[in-house]
C-alpha cells in the first residue's frame, strides 16, 4: 500500500478531486498557502494498493496545470533618497508536487 501526497494549486483541487472520487479513490484535503507566492494550495493525502498509483499519477497530471503569473519583486533595501520602481517578473505556477510513501500498516475504523 502506498501514501500519495499531492500538493497542489487551489484553483486545481476541485477539478482533481471530482475525477479521483470518480474513479474510486479517497482523499483528504488539507488547505494551506504557499510561502513564495502566498497564494492557495491544496494537499490531498490519497493512500492506494500499489497498483494503482500509475492510475492516480496519470489523474494527477491530467488535472493540475502549470500556469504563467507576474509578480512584483520584494523591494530592495535602500538608502533614503534612492527610487526603485520594481519590474513584474515573470513565474511558473502550478502543476502537482507529489510524494508517494510505503505504508506499513492501515487500519479503517469504523
Amino acid at each position: 500500500m502506498k501514501l500519495i501526497f499531492a500538493v497542489i494549486q487551489g484553483k486545481d483541487a476541485d477539478n482533481l478531486v471530482t475525477a479521483l472520487r470518480a474513479n474510486g479513490y479517497r482523499c483528504t484535503q488539507i488547505n494551506s498557502a504557499g510561502g513564495f507566492l502566498r497564494e492557495t494550495n491544496v494537499t490531498l493525502l490519497i493512500g492506494v494498493d500499489d497498483a494503482a498509483v500509475p492510475d492516480v499519477l496519470n489523474l494527477i497530471e491530467q488535472n493540475c496545470y502549470t500556469r504563467t503569473q507576474y509578480v512584483n519583486p520584494l523591494l530592495p533595501i535602500m538608502e533614503p533618497g534612492e527610487f526603485y520602481v520594481p519590474n513584474p517578473v515573470e513565474v511558473q505556477v502550478g502543476g502537482a508536487t507529489v510524494f508517494v510513501l510505503n505504508v506499513v500498516r492501515c487500519e479503517r475504523i469504523a
